[in-house]
């Protein structure tokens, strides 16, 4: 078991470092702390991230803001109906020598980096899509029968277009649970809105500098995975997750409103952000006040309503905040 003391002291130069990883951020990605603290959050844990929100918010600002902050090998690929498997994977060619001797040689794709941005990754077909299946989850590709591992560290920071859907197609279940988190990238508000035109339309702009690089992150992953986590946190967090499915006990209540509800991924994705979202604010530990907060990015993408409760007008965020209120108000007062 590894020191207390010395694990308080790394949680805290973690929390001091990521302070100056997010003011780097917010020097070119203005007025949207909650956006950068969930893609920072899904950083930190390991994971990946799936932002949705209307062209022209700065989505690809942020993936691109981010490569330098954390200091990572950045690749991006702009998904399309037409694009295939290996343009996303890589191919093997075959080349002749000098000497006429003939071998593959296997040319890597974009996938082969530390963040990749899959941009509207919605409008690749279902062929496309699946081949980050395997690249999300097992860190490696499988080419020829060949394994081959790809950055270490490796995320996707994928980004999606929630109001045009025509020409797209819809992300399968498997592969919407292997994001970390769904991050809702809205509209600025007017003071920051007012500060980005100030900020972008002059002579110069900020630049971002680097505060981590690729083995800084990965000790900033061990660090999050050593942070404690109280008895109390982690029953609120099973008691959330199964009030969220319609096929057990305690999910009775949304049984009529919900096709599907979260797996144990989403317990686990919680137990890592909660720890996160502490240390991005500087505590040692995270609260039941973090697993609210946590809930929405963590759940929406990891559940679909019922047809019936589509006819009724209940949407997924409305549901989630009702179902936060009334299982860790529980929580609270025990």
């Amino acid at each position: 078991m590894s020191d207390p003391q010395l694990l308080v002291s790394e949680i805290e130069s973690l929390a001091e470092r990521l302070g100056r990883a997010r003011a780097s951020v917010a020097g070119r990605f203005i007025g949207q702390e909650k956006v950068v603290d969930q893609v920072l959050a899904a950083l930190i844990c390991g994971g990946h991230a799936l932002l949705v929100g209307l062209p022209g918010l700065g989505k690809t600002l942020l993936v691109d803001t981010l490569s330098t902050v954390m200091g990572l090998k950045a690749n991006r690929i702009q998904f399309t109906p037409d694009l295939m498997p290996a343009d996303i994977l890589g191919s093997e060619v075959l080349e002749t020598a000098a000497d006429g001797a003939r071998a593959f040689r296997f040319l890597e794709g974009p996938v082969f980096c530390q963040l990749l941005m899959a941009d509207e990754i919605n409008r690749a077909s279902p062929r496309t899509q699946s081949a980050l299946l395997q690249a999300m989850q097992e860190r490696e590709v499988t080419i020829a029968g060949q394994h081959r591992p790809l950055g270490r560290p490796f995320h996707v920071l994928a980004t999606q277009n929630p109001i045009e859907q025509e020409g797209t197609y819809p992300l399968p279940e498997a592969q919407l649970d292997r994001f970390l988190l769904q991050v809702d990238v809205d509209y600025p508000t007017r003071d920051a809105e007012k500060a980005i035109l100030l900020a972008t339309t002059g002579a110069t702009e900020a630049e971002a500098h680097a505060v981590f690089d690729a083995e800084g992150l990965i000790a900033a992953q061990r660090i999050i995975r050593q942070m404690p986590v109280g008895e109390a946190v982690v029953e609120a967090i099973l008691d959330l997750v199964r009030a969220c499915r319609p096929g057990e006990p305690e999910g009775a209540a949304l049984a009529g409103s919900l096709a599907w509800g979260p797996g144990p991924r989403a317990a686990q994705a919680l137990m890592l952000t909660v720890r996160a979202r502490a240390l991005l604010e500087g505590r040692l530990a995270p609260s039941i006040a973090d697993v609210a907060a946590m809930a929405q990015p963590v759940l929406e993408h990891r559940m679909a309503l019922s047809f019936a409760a589509r006819a009724r007008g209940e949407t997924l965020t409305g549901l989630i905040q009702r179902t936060v209120s009334q299982v860790l108000r529980l929580e609270a007062a025990a």
